[in-house]
């Protein structure tokens, strides 16, 4: 019983430090999505943070507001969509969740 213990140890190990590796990866990946012909853009690590954003002024009208909303939350969908997309490419088999 204790060598396939430390076998099954020995695994969880190895599979924490792969967990670990891709967290990290993750962390310095980054996608930039956009919208509306590029009147909207963002960036966000595969942490799903958001790190820069940038509003071209030409979108910028104070009696459609809610246009720009959408163009935020489409330039967000599109950049977490390439996060996705890298994640499964990265770790087709990986097993570990998709954030």
């Amino acid at each position: 019983m204790g060598s396939g213990f430390s076998k099954l140890k020995k695994q969880a190990k190895l599979l924490g430090a792969q967990y670990e590796k891709i967290q990290e990866e993750m962390r310095q990946f980054t996608a930039t999505g956009s919208a509306g012909n590029g009147l909207v853009t963002l960036v966000l690590n595969g942490e799903h943070e958001m790190k820069d954003l940038q509003i071209k002024p030409d979108c910028v009208n104070p009696s459609d507001i809610e246009g720009l909303q959408d163009l935020i939350r489409s330039a967000y969908s599109d950049a977490l969509q390439k996060i996705q997309a890298h994640r499964a490419e990265q770790n087709p088999q990986s097993g570990f969740p998709s954030f």
